[in-house]
């Protein structure tokens, strides 16, 4: 199967399906002398794994990673890390009359049209357990990008029509809030909201925001591999991602150049932007301002009400999906969001390494 590998450098490969005996990631180009242990990872498996609550699927899962290579007396040896998580609570028979009909909102068609044969447990390799093996790596990542001075930070913007307001936002706060909402009020508005919907067995859908702190101007290339197209690629890759904005994003649109455009001027000696419309990316390479990438997701397609759909053979017929399924998917893919952020990013400044020659000789100058 292509597709399971991202990054140039610092370049991560996941593997496993969500009812299989375990799902993981292969992480290679990590350099050698970081100090990494499984604590470093668990903390952001933590904040991803089900059961935790109210917006999440119950299907209990202790997500526990374990470091099978890489990683000698405490410190990673630039070898490929290899991580494993194990699955422990699969109810494969919850799945088993899907395999013969086509879900509204999943994958079963499309994976039947690539390969004409799929793994229908919890919708095998596109389920969004797939990302766990992405917030491994993504936490070794950001462990990283800490060392360089760069926080990232990602959170829930808003919960169907339920948005956060920037008078109460407080980043800790999404730490603590079942929604991962940076502002309790709302994440007790978006509690009740999911409940109407939860009692009208519906779902919703939302919006997630991930700002990015401390990246030099010049990371980034200006065709091909630009930062804000490669950040698009990364999270538009988390499932139920269906848009991904940079800055303003669409409300750029009905602006003037003369309301858009973000004036330059010089801030304690240095050249800084008086706004960040452009959200710390100009022609694909960062401007040293803040980086703000924001993703619209789904209402998680498994929904417990009756469906017309088609069976393999071609027939019309009503399902009512079973199993157990998030209501809402925003709150555990805020940290996959984090997580593949901080790989893009990782990746964009080991590759920047190379791009100029006084950046050489500074290196391997004796």
């Amino acid at each position: 199967m292509a597709g399971s590998s991202f990054g140039t450098i610092f370049k991560i490969n996941t593997w496993g399906e969500s009812h299989g005996k375990a799902l993981g990631v292969v992480v290679d180009g990590c350099p050698a002398g970081l100090s990494l242990d499984e604590e470093d990872i668990q903390r952001y498996l933590d904040r991803r794994k089900p059961g935790t609550g109210s917006m999440t699927t119950p299907r209990k899962e202790d997500d526990k990673v374990e470091i099978l290579s890489g990683v000698f007396e405490g410190r990673t040896t630039g070898t490929p890390i290899s991580l494993v998580i194990r699955n422990t609570s699969q109810i494969s028979g919850d799945y088993g009359e899907i395999a013969g009909y086509y879900r509204p909102g999943h994958a079963d068609y499309t994976f039947d049209a690539k390969y004409g044969f799929r793994d229908y447990r919890g919708g095998g390799r596109s389920s969004g357990r797939e990302t766990a093996g992405r917030v491994a790596a993504g936490a070794i990542a950001c462990k990283i990008l800490e060392q360089l001075g760069i926080r990232i930070a990602a959170y829930t913007r808003s919960i169907g029509p339920v948005e956060i307001s920037m008078d109460n936002f407080n980043l800790e706060t999404r730490l603590h809030t079942p929604s991962a909402m940076p502002d309790t009020s709302a994440d007790k508005k978006a509690a009740a909201y999911l409940e109407n919907a939860r009692q009208n067995t519906d779902s919703a859908g939302g919006c997630m925001e991930c700002i990015i702190e401390g990246v030099p101007a010049g990371i980034g290339d200006p065709v091909f591999e630009k930062l804000d197209a490669n950040l698009s690629k990364a999270v538009m890759s988390i499932g139920a991602v269906k848009a991904v904005e940079i800055g303003d994003g669409s409300l750029v649109a009905a602006r003037l150049g003369s309301e858009n455009n973000d004036s330059f001027c010089i801030q304690n000696g240095v050249i800084k932007k008086c706004t960040n419309h452009a959200g710390g990316i100009l022609g694909g390479i960062s401007d040293g301002d803040t980086i703000v990438v924001r993703a619209f997701v789904k209402p998680t397609p498994s929904i417990f009400r009756s469906q017309r759909t088609v069976d393999k053979n071609g027939r019309s017929i009503e399902v009512q999906i079973k199993g157990r399924h998030d209501p809402v998917i925003v709150p555990r893919a805020v940290v996959v969001m984090e997580c593949m952020t901080a790989i893009t990013v990782l990746d964009a400044m080991m590759i920047n390494m190379s791009a100029r020659m006084d950046s050489l000789i500074d290196f391997y100058k004796k």
